[in-house]
């Protein structure tokens, strides 16, 4: 039954797709981007919470946004709205009363009104200054009646258009940073790799020409997993990790401990500016499924300055 329903859900969406008239939500995008106010979502039902949820998107993404409940905004709330807003409700039939109703009551407060409906030639959408057609070929309920692809269909609409908006105003990871300070989404977006890297004495450095034997304390006491070979001038020359030792002592046995560390290093090692997210610090580790790295130098002007661990990103729940 779910394989049938999956099918047919697929089916209605390439409809959607298919059949959406994309310059007329480019003219809304445009709108939208010259919108001095406030944009204020609105709808009924099933309507109603995904206009809340694109509400929600757009405010996370530097809109300025406003949920109002069509029967509120009749009883008093509607003293919200002022000229230079941009008021988009949603209805699938476009004959809901209570937009019907509240409709002209917001175009007198000199708000432009925009109908986004399923239903061709719609009340809602001739009464509106602007309208935009989601098309679908029915409902996935069986009877045709719960709002089930009609909703998807919203949804769509409303988080392509959030981004859309977003782009044409450029709003930067560090704005998106600013609306997210709180929760691992917050954490994510506000950690660099300076703010987790060891540094100093806290990275187990030795030089291409050390032997093994003679820096394997210094592998073994900053449990790092690793040595970053560098120069003397911190110039990175490779990385030797717990897995290259293993490797190594099956291949050369003991004589291992006398080859110096540019016989046994990985050279041109992956690496991260400490200006970079944490979360691309992860991203870069996991980027070749077949080795993934736990750990990654860290180099700001070419020079080693610090060194980024999985363990420490995880503990921040970056991951």
């Amino acid at each position: 039954m779910l394989k049938t329903l999956f099918e047919n859900q697929r089916k209605y969406l390439d409809h959607f797709f298919e059949s959406v008239d994309c310059d007329q939500i480019e003219k809304l995008l445009n709108k939208l981007t010259d919108c001095k106010g406030v944009v204020v979502f609105s709808g009924v039902g099933k309507s109603g919470h995904i206009a809340e949820k694109i509400t929600a998107t757009f405010l996370s993404t530097g809109t300025r946004a406003f949920f109002l409940s069509p029967v509120n905004a009749l009883h008093g709330d509607i003293g919200f709205i002022s000229p230079g807003d941009l008021f988009i409700c949603f209805s699938k039939s476009g004959g809901s009363s209570e937009l019907l109703d509240l409709l002209p009551f917001i175009k007198k407060r000199g708000a432009y009104t925009v109908a986004v409906c399923s239903t061709p030639d719609s009340r809602l959408s001739k009464l509106a200054d602007f309208s935009v057609l989601l098309p679908i070929e029915k409902e996935i309920c069986p009877f045709d009646l719960a709002p089930t692809t009609s909703t998807v269909v919203q949804l769509i609409f409303g988080d392509c258009l959030a981004v859309a908006l977003m782009q044409a105003r450029k709003f930067t990871i560090k704005d998106f940073a600013a609306n997210h300070p709180g929760g691992v989404l917050g954490r994510k977006i506000t950690f660099r790799v300076a703010d987790l890297m060891l540094k100093g004495d806290d990275v187990p450095f030795c030089k291409p020409t050390d032997r093994l034997i003679d820096v394997l304390h210094e592998l073994s006491q900053k449990r790092c997993g690793c040595l970053v070979v560098a120069d003397e001038e911190k110039n990175l020359k490779g990385i030797f990790t717990d897995g290259d030792l293993r490797r190594a002592i099956q291949v050369n046995g003991a004589e291992t401990l006398n080859m110096t560390l540019s016989m046994l290093m990985t050279p041109m090692p992956k690496s991260i500016s400490s200006h970079k997210m944490a979360f691309e610090a992860v991203k870069a580790m996991e980027e070749d499924p077949s080795h993934l790295i736990t750990v990654l130098p860290v180099l700001d002007s070419n020079q080693v300055v610090g060194l980024v661990r999985m363990h420490d990103i995880i503990q921040k729940e970056l991951s």
